[in-house]
């Protein structure tokens, strides 16, 4: 009896989770002329057509993906580097380096887009140069996502035996290399979480976005624009492809672990 309560609520809760996301997807099939997101009129594919004819939709959608591909690579990149950093640190400067580390992800988003702006703003004054746009977007989220790669990768460090990597050193491997060959492979799955977590992040940022982005349009700015009239079916469309894209994308990466982890328990057992 417990066991069918706790798959109830289980189900529920998925349901809870994934009702509004199948909705979206179900209305984006949606073939009406009135652009209904109440009465499904039969099944289309119009919407998908329109947004692939819709240039200003594609254009944010464009700079978006630009933005949060160069930022997820950049934070990536660099918080691997942090958190190599954090984690050879003592005690007390890894307590106060992590508390540094997680305040950007408590500080509300208005407060950090609102600074970050006034900090650009007066960067193009003093330094000169163009007004806010892509490259400030960019810095942007590559300082929110920092935070996020760095606490993926720093489990993946502590877990990993340090003897390994200085007994590469000891069999002559150069530190770059025994880097490279040892600590990179350990701690990839930690790597490509943080990356992954940083490109939606990014891509699903709006405040500070909206702060920082000057002319430039992103998606989520365009669709709040767009919610001041009215929200097109063909919203609907793009949101089921990125769902679409995203779910891809995590079932790629999980497939990829649960195909090194095997590879790995294999090895083990024939050694």
């Amino acid at each position: 009896m417990s066991r069918t309560v706790g798959k109830l609520y289980t189900f529920l809760i998925f349901l809870f989770l994934y009702a509004p996301i199948l909705v979206l997807i179900i209305f984006s099939f949606n073939d009406t002329e009135t652009a209904s997101r109440t009465v499904f009129g039969g099944f289309s594919l119009r919407w998908y057509e329109k947004l692939f004819e819709d240039r200003l939709i594609l254009e944010a959608l464009r700079n978006t993906l630009i933005i949060a591909v160069a930022a997820a690579a950049a934070s990536t990149v660099l918080g691997t580097m942090a958190a190599i950093g954090i984690n050879s640190m003592k005690r007390l400067p890894k307590r106060i380096m992590m508390n540094i580390t997680n305040f950007p992800m408590v500080n509300p988003e208005i407060v950090t887009g609102v600074s970050m702006m006034l900090l650009f703003v007066f960067a193009v004054g003093v330094f000169g140069g163009r007004s806010l746009g892509m490259g400030s977007i960019i810095a942007a989220h590559i300082t929110f996502c920092l935070p996020y790669v760095i606490l993926q990768v720093l489990p993946k460090l502590r877990q990993m035996d340090p003897a390994l990597y200085e007994a590469a050193q000891d069999l002559g491997c150069p530190p770059v290399k025994a880097f490279f060959k040892v600590v990179l492979p350990e701690i990839m799955p930690g790597i490509v979480t943080g990356m992954i977590m940083a490109f939606t992040l990014s891509i699903d940022d709006f405040v500070i976005s909206y702060f920082t982005s000057g002319t430039t349009q992103t998606l989520p700015i365009y669709i709040y624009s767009m919610t001041r009239k009215r929200v097109s079916p063909e919203i609907n469309a793009l949101s089921t492809v990125l769902f679409a894209a995203v779910m891809a994308l995590l079932i790629l990466v999980n497939v990829r672990s649960s195909n090194s982890g095997q590879r790995a328990e294999k090895g083990g057992e024939r050694g």
